[in-house]
């Protein structure tokens, strides 16, 4: 007696919903992160690897995208309550004119920091297909996880993984 069947139609659905779920947020191989250098809001440049020994991370976001403005809080509060443990953000702006970005931090401020990828060179450099994409990198500088868009929740998710990586 079976207990339930699915029909190839449901099958191929059930499979899709399943798939997009782990590709959303993803606990990868440790690989090594990407090294850049960007400039910053203020106005420095920030490269990546002068952050090592800290848990960071990289928020990759434009301010046409709804849920990057809804995650931006939530980033912000988690950078607050975490890096005096050693953690921090890298909010890195997409967007080739940057303009638009800085009329959204001043509704928005953060204290983390934040640089712009005009170019894109970075946003290739991490295989950015999804706003925004956020990626967390241990303390040795290896990728461990990637996350593809913002759903209310994830910051829960996050706050878990940067407990486990400052605890490491």
């Amino acid at each position: 007696m079976k207990l339930f069947s699915l029909t190839p139609r449901l099958y191929v659905i059930a499979l899709i919903v399943m798939l997009a779920s782990v590709a959303a947020t993803a606990d990868i191989k440790q690989a090594a992160a990407p090294d850049f250098t960007l400039k910053s809001a203020s106005g420095e440049n920030l490269r990546l690897s002068e952050l090592r020994g800290e848990v960071v991370m990289i928020n990759f976001w434009a301010s046409w995208c709804g849920p990057c403005r809804q995650e931006m809080p939530l980033l912000e509060e988690l950078y607050n309550q975490y890096s005096p443990m050693g953690f921090t953000i890298v909010g890195v702006n997409v967007e080739e004119d940057s303009s638009k970005a800085r009329e959204m931090l001043k509704d928005i401020p953060v204290n983390f920091p934040v640089v712009f990828d005009n170019k894109s060179t970075v946003s290739r450099l991490y295989d950015v297909v999804a706003m925004p994409s956020t990626v967390l990198v241990d303390r040795d500088g290896n990728i461990r996880y990637l996350h593809r868009g913002y759903k209310p929740g994830y910051e829960e998710t996050y706050q878990q993984q940067v407990r486990a990586l400052i605890r490491e």
